[in-house]
């Protein structure tokens, strides 16, 4: 992901709402507390009156940050059920999420670093990107267009120390993943996402009920008959296949689908795509260049040594990896899993081409 100059004034901020985002130029504010999403101490991100926490069962990875989010709707509305795709969000509507990094992933309770906090704003014109990026003193985030970097250090779960690169995008990047036909969307907020429990500040509740309970969600039929996507790395939660498949979902479809911005790639990992070529299973590449590593299909069954598609989730070259923005690093359980799906994979005649 480029990085590019952070100092930037008004006048560009303006070019790339009009320009780059193809919508009318609107004032944003400078600052997120602004925005009064939250209450108190804003770094404790308490959300205020109309703003709802929620969880994905199965969230897009982001070189490891944490993330918290919520929604605001306008006041009186609420969005219909519709079983698989994202919710049709009403206008007026903002998704907020904020990413962060726990000091010490063995005790998230002693401490975190908030990076930075996205904003999807859904006015008449379409959804609008916002990006605002958290100051050294975690006392407010201001409103940025050119992305930035920073260096975070972490303890992960294991008990090993990290340094890594973060990096913010600039709002041009936003549509590189949130596009559907050219259009700007959200990705990641649809019923089988939420059909899963979260803890609110009244008790625990399946979030889909509770939107309906509250008036956020219309039409909901029993849960029983709802979609449900599985957490990835929780085998209870579903089989191999589904998990995997939950796993590229998110990670990769919003480009990889016939409406996205790769689907010249042939590709359609969506969750409910049954064709295992579209998958990429002995599906060779249309352009993969030194993307492929020498290898010839995208998944070959039984072997993911020999598939491209582990090869790319593998590397972190910018010319070969995949997803080729927002991440600087591997998501090494994401790897495993999607290596154990494809050794899982029948395989009646094994190949090598390297």
């Amino acid at each position: 992901m480029k990085v590019l100059l952070l100092s930037i004034g008004v006048f560009l901020l303006s070019v790339a709402f009009t320009i780059r985002q193809d919508y009318p130029a609107v004032a944003a504010p400078e600052s997120l507390s602004a925005w009064d999403f939250f209450t108190g101490n804003l770094a404790d991100q308490q959300p205020a009156a109309g703003v709802v926490p929620y969880r994905l069962n199965t969230p897009l990875f982001s070189d490891y940050a944490e993330k918290l989010r919520f929604v605001r709707l306008p006041a009186g509305q609420s969005v219909p059920y519709t079983p698989d795709d994202v919710l049709a969000f009403p206008v007026g509507t903002v998704l907020i999420k904020t990413f962060y990094f726990p000091i010490d992933f063995r005790q998230p309770d002693k401490g975190r670093r908030l990076l930075e906090t996205r904003l999807l704003v859904h006015e008449a014109a379409g959804w609008k990107a916002l990006e605002y990026v958290w100051n050294a003193e975690q006392t407010d985030a201001t409103l940025e267009v050119a992305g930035e970097q920073t260096t975070v250090d972490y303890t992960d779960a294991s008990g090993k120390n990290h340094r890594q690169l973060y990096v913010m995008p600039n709002l041009n990047q936003c549509k590189g993943c949130h596009n559907r036909n050219e259009t700007l969307m959200p990705i990641g907020p649809s019923a089988r996402q939420l059909n899963g429990s979260l803890t609110y500040a009244d008790g625990a509740a399946n979030q889909l009920t509770y939107w309906q309970q509250h008036g956020l969600l219309t039409d909901l039929p029993a849960l029983a008959s709802v979609p449900k996507t599985p957490v990835w790395n929780d085998p209870a939660t579903g089989s191999l296949d589904a998990r995997a498949r939950a796993w590229l979902d998110i990670n990769c479809a919003h480009c990889h689908r016939p409406d996205g911005p790769a689907s010249t790639s042939g590709l359609n990992l969506r969750h409910t795509e049954t064709n295992p070529t579209a998958w990429g299973v002995r599906k060779t590449p249309v352009a993969a260049g030194r993307g492929s590593g020498g290898r010839q299909f995208d998944i070959v069954p039984g072997q993911p040594d020999e598939s491209i598609l582990v090869y790319r989730m593998e590397s972190t070259d910018p010319g070969v990896m995949m997803p080729e923005v927002a991440r600087k690093v591997t998501h090494r359980e994401g790897v495993a899993l999607i290596r154990e799906w494809i050794r899982a994979m029948n395989n009646q005649t094994p190949v090598k081409f390297r």
